[in-house]
């Protein structure tokens, strides 16, 4: 019998016992509050057309969808959000009278994930949506619901952070940049890219947009944030946003929710989805958020009738696990330390001795010992030492708060974390290079490039709008133009000997190299205090 026909699909699983007890009792628990709270529950469709989802943001990643083709030849997908079925839902089966409406949702939802990541593709999502309610009462109504959702579950070590979309689309529209420009400075500020986004914006100065913008990163905290933002800009629309945050913040507040509260400015997913307050939420123990939602008051209207809505989403199963290992004394001595991952090989000398620089002691690091796991005397630092590609891994799904890993890792890898520092040892660059007097770019021929990084090639490629056919080389890549294999390579350059000796010759530089501090996302929420004391003193050691 083949594997595959006993297997499950990438990204699924199969829960047994004591998981489905712990999933169950999770569901339940998110179920009574929100029933309680008068929200009543509908189901959707597990296929819909993908019309539906493309007509309601047509920004989201086709590649992420499973799709299917029906009898007659219509594309459908099997569901990857909830909260677009209820949008058409509200617009096409609502009666006015029955508005504002509270409903819930306990469905699961369908991604599809790439091999070897140990993403889910498949998950259990409980939310909310108030529909045809807008203004502060309305949003702290679906605020106290996800509030009273996660409480109800038993978890106390969660917080929820607010942001807003006004923010970002003013001061981005006060700069005045075409639509690629903002976009790339919307993902830097999503990713927590500090070196990256001065980059960005260095062309426009001290321009206020600017500065405010270039902010926005670490504009992540207590209310002091506000303060901070209100400071770099006179923007009439970002000062409204603040103060509406402001007063959501009081609400909640004396709805007894103030603890729990962080603040992000730096909240920028989705920026055609969301129209006003954003939120996320995270979980000690998860690696990642576990709730996400917010105001979408165009989301209806795309559908033939114009409601404001607001909801959220929770991955009931990451929430679920995280109470079960609360409940281990291990996971939480664990979470009490920073674990930080550090790539062995080319960055491991320069970056134990960033940490000596710094004032740590190394030298159990030093002796050469075969542990697995260091702990820093007289700190609460753990220290991992992995493959470039492993701390990315680790990173991302949380089990590792931080990690030194070099750019051209981040760039071929990817992955869901924060970059925030560029620590600038490990320079190099990736680049194309070919046999001397060779022309890559002309002809009618589709060129062939070989390279150890075929993502990183692909999106150089596309970037130029062009088509080529990439061969992964594990070995001497230089071999493969030599041997007629490829008309070109793509691979780090760091002096360019190797290059030269062969004959071969850049022709254009594809991006810099570097070694860069990432961040778990969960973990820059959580441990933010204790993060941004090992990045500061990791920062110090750079100057010594």
């Amino acid at each position: 019998m083949s594997r595959f026909s006993i297997s499950t699909p990438e990204g699924t699983r199969d829960l047994l016992f004591a998981s489905c007890r712990a999933l169950r009792q999770t569901e339940n628990a998110i179920r009574d509050a929100l029933e309680t709270r008068g929200y009543s529950e509908i189901i959707t469709p597990v296929v819909e057309y993908f019309d539906v989802f493309a007509q309601a943001n047509p920004a989201l990643d086709q590649e992420q969808m499973l799709k299917i083709v029906d009898k007659s030849g219509r594309i459908c997908v099997a569901r990857p959000d909830n909260t677009t079925p209820i949008a058409r839902i509200a617009a096409t089966h609502l009666d006015g009278s029955t508005l504002p409406v509270r409903l819930y949702y306990s469905q699961k939802v369908f991604r599809s994930v790439a091999a070897g990541h140990g993403h889910k593709g498949e998950f259990l999502q409980i939310g909310a949506e108030l529909i045809g309610a807008d203004g502060l009462e309305a949003d702290k109504d679906i605020l106290s619901a996800a509030f009273g959702a996660l409480t109800g579950t038993g978890a106390d070590n969660f917080r929820i952070e607010l942001g807003h979309s006004e923010i970002y689309k003013a001061l981005i529209e006060e700069l005045g940049v075409d639509g690629g420009t903002a976009e790339q400075i919307r993902r830097l500020i999503e990713n927590k890219s500090f070196a990256a986004l001065g980059d960005a914006l260095s062309p426009y100065g001290e321009r206020p947009a600017a500065r405010a913008l270039r902010a926005m990163p670490q504009l992540f905290g207590g209310m002091e944030v506000l303060d901070e933002v209100e400071s770099l800009t006179g923007n009439v629309r970002v000062l409204g946003a603040v103060s509406y945050l402001r007063r959501l913040y009081r609400a909640l507040d004396e709805a007894g929710y103030g603890d729990q509260i962080m603040i992000d400015l730096g909240l920028v997913h989705e920026m055609d989805y969301y129209t006003g307050v954003m939120f996320r939420g995270y979980i000690g123990g998860a690696g990642a958020a576990i709730l996400s939602g917010g105001r979408y008051n165009a989301l209806c209207a795309k559908f033939g009738r114009d409601l404001p809505a607001g909801g959220f989403g929770i991955d009931v199963e990451s929430v679920a696990e995280s109470l079960a290992g609360a409940q281990c004394t291990a996971a939480e001595t664990r979470r009490d330390s920073v674990r930080i991952a550090l790539t062995k090989g080319r960055l491991e000398k320069k970056t134990l001795a960033l940490l000596k620089n710094a004032g740590y002691d190394i030298s159990e690091l030093e002796a050469g010992s075969r542990k697995l796991i260091f702990t820093l005397p007289d700190t609460k630092i753990e220290i991992v030492l992995a493959k470039a590609a492993d701390v990315i891994t680790y990173v991302e799904h949380g089990v590792c708060d931080m990690g030194v890993v070099g750019k051209d890792t981040i760039m071929e890898k990817g992955g869901s974390f924060y970059e925030m520092v560029d620590l600038g040892f490990g320079k190099c660059r990736f680049a194309l290079a070919t046999k001397k007097g060779k022309d890559v770019y002309g002809g009618y021929k589709t060129p062939v490039i070989a390279t150890k990084y075929p993502a990183v090639t692909r999106a150089f490629f596309a970037r130029k709008n062009m088509d080529v056919e990439t061969i992964k080389i594990e070995g001497s890549v230089e071999l493969a133009p030599l041997l007629e294999l490829a008309d070109a390579i793509v691979d780090i350059v760091e002096t360019g000997t190797t290059l030269k000796e062969n004959g071969l010759e850049v022709i254009e530089d594809v991006a810099p190299i570097s070694a860069r501090v990432i961040v778990n996302l969960a973990s820059a929420k959580m441990k933010k205090a204790a993060i941004q004391q090992v990045i500061a003193e990791l920062e110090s050691g750079l100057d010594n």
